[in-house]
């Protein structure tokens, strides 16, 4: 083939008039504001409901996760300390985010979950408004859980709500999107700082909302995304003794005692499944922003 027909075949390749080999991505895990691989070097295959392969997802390791915790320690000091309208406007931003990769998020949904284009569509609408919405809570749920008590004698007493630390999260594995925003954004909204272990049959939404995360104002480390087995993850979870709380929303019913029993080899706030899958799109209340806050009681004399 001569110089000319060759770079003829190479323009007509590149503008898709011959059948073109689709990019097969391997998605990395989402640790202190980086992607690195698994340290194991081990992946697995995601595929669709009809068994038809979407991607690769790095498979996390033990190693993984103590690198996760460590990196969410480390972020926990500046981001608790941040103030509560920062926070909010660091949510937001996420939403705003979500709102330009909304298509991506779409399509994501509807192949894991094997729902309607139509229905993918409203699950991601309502993700990116929960996030708006706990946007506006980072700056009012002082106000609504701490107080002002009164005392007999020359003191001011003030209760107020601190975040508890770092939270491991084992994701809903039904809700790809809007359950794993419906879980980790009021853990980040109040001031703690998360490690996330997706859904492992489910886990693109999450792995995108990761890329939308990094390129958000959000600071890295408070959120680390995990792709892999739970049953492999949370155990170590559980009793990592630098992990202050535990969310086991995507854990089965009959796997929950184990954990909450290997959370208690130290001392740990455990968020028990449900006994049903939630009802995602219903309001959310204020259960889920109370569950990792602690309330400290500060007493300072009067006219001091």
């Amino acid at each position: 083939m001569s110089p000319t027909a060759a770079r003829r075949r190479s323009t007509e390749m590149s503008l898709g008039t011959d059948q073109r080999i689709e990019v097969r991505k391997t998605y990395k895990l989402y640790i202190g504001g980086a992607f690195p691989r698994s340290e194991s070097g081990r992946t697995y295959e995601v595929t669709d409901q009809s068994g038809q392969f979407l991607a690769n997802a790095a498979l996390a390791s033990r190693k993984d996760a103590r690198d996760a915790v460590v990196a969410a320690r480390a972020a926990f000091t500046g981001w608790s300390r941040a103030t509560a309208y920062n926070r909010g406007q660091v949510v937001y931003r996420v939403a705003e985010v979500m709102e330009g990769r909304h298509d991506q998020f779409v399509r994501e949904v509807a192949a894991g979950e094997g729902i309607p284009d139509a229905e993918a569509a409203a699950i991601v609408d309502a993700a990116i408004d929960r996030c708006v919405w706990y946007a506006g809570w980072t700056d009012k749920i002082g106000q609504v859980v701490g107080s002002s008590n009164p005392v007999a004698g020359p003191f001011f007493d003030f209760s107020v709500p601190e975040p508890t630390g770092v939270v491991a999260v084992i994701a809903p594995a039904a809700s790809s999107l809007l359950g794993l925003v419906s879980v980790l954004l009021p853990i980040i909204a109040t001031g703690n700082t998360a490690v996330v272990v997706a859904s492992e049959q489910r886990p693109l939404a999450a792995v995108t909302l990761t890329e939308v995360l990094a390129t958000s104002d959000l600071p890295a480390g408070v959120v680390n995304v995990l792709t892999g087995r739970a049953a492999e993850i949370g155990p170590w979870l559980a009793t990592h003794a630098d992990v202050n709380g535990l969310d086991l929303t995507g854990v089965s019913l009959p796997q929950w005692p184990d954990l909450e029993r290997a959370a208690a080899e130290n001392l740990k706030r455990v968020r028990r499944p449900e006994d049903h899958e939630p009802d995602w799109t219903a309001s959310p209340g204020l259960t889920r922003l109370l569950t990792f806050l602690e309330t400290k009681t500060v007493w300072h004399p009067i006219g001091v």
